[in-house]
């Protein structure tokens, strides 16, 4: 919760229980992606030319915090943004009802952008089985753009199919050690040894009695293998 009591923490979509009811829709994908680009100067155009623009468009919450900023184009045009984005990410467009209000922008303590979902845009949500809808906001001295993703559930993680990290490490190091071991003993440095070969060598007989040597291998320079 953020310091106004009644606001959903940042990555959570928030719907209005009394309004998440069924609505007709298409099958949904299982992830819908919007992107949305406003030029901050026309949003400043409308907003200063019509009085009644911002309260058509925007939600109290929404002014209040736009109006706090030192450049509130800015964050209106962002808001603006993300709320075509929503809609896009749903697939629907402001339409089947939905009003432009209906996509409510807030922010948790931290200002992390989060989105609040009414009326028509809460129903189609829920039916499309929406259960996540991050988003993201920026800006230029000119332009905002947003960003906004709807997951559901067919590709959300369960916890049974999330992986262990123990068992992850486990796994690497198991890995490791097979590499280690397919390469042979240490040479007592850490350095990977090549099996030594001894080969006779035979010595012309004469006064002394016959010898014969080892002769060690040459195997160049030393291999160590990083892990």
């Amino acid at each position: 919760m953020d310091k106004d009591g009644d606001r959903e923490p940042e990555g959570v979509l928030a719907v209005q229980p009394e309004e998440a009811t069924s609505l007709d829709v298409a099958k949904p994908p299982v992830a819908g992606l919007g992107v949305d680009i406003v030029e901050i100067a026309r949003m400043q155009r409308a907003v200063s030319r019509s009085p009644h623009f911002a309260q058509r468009v925007f939600t109290e919450h929404e002014r209040a915090y736009c109006d706090a900023k030192a450049r509130p184009e800015q964050s209106y045009a962002a808001h603006f943004a993300a709320k075509e984005a929503v809609v896009k990410a749903l697939g629907c467009g402001f339409s089947a009802g939905i009003k432009i209000t209906d996509v409510e922008v807030s922010h948790n303590g931290k200002g992390r952008p989060f989105v609040i979902l009414h009326g028509a845009a809460a129903r189609t949500a829920t039916a499309q089985g929406v259960v996540s809808l991050p988003i993201s906001l920026s800006h230029t001295h000119d332009t905002a753009i947003a960003n906004a993703v709807a997951v559901t559930s067919a590709v959300q993680p369960h916890p049974d199919e999330r992986e262990d990290p123990k068992a992850r490490l486990a796994a690497a190091f198991k890995e490791a050690r097979s590499l280690l071991d397919d390469l042979g003993p240490t040479d007592g440095n850490g350095a990977q040894g090549v099996p030594v070969q001894t080969v006779p060598r035979r010595v012309e007989e004469g006064p002394e009695e016959a010898e014969a040597t080892d002769v060690t291998d040459d195997v160049g320079d030393e291999r160590s293998l990083t892990v």
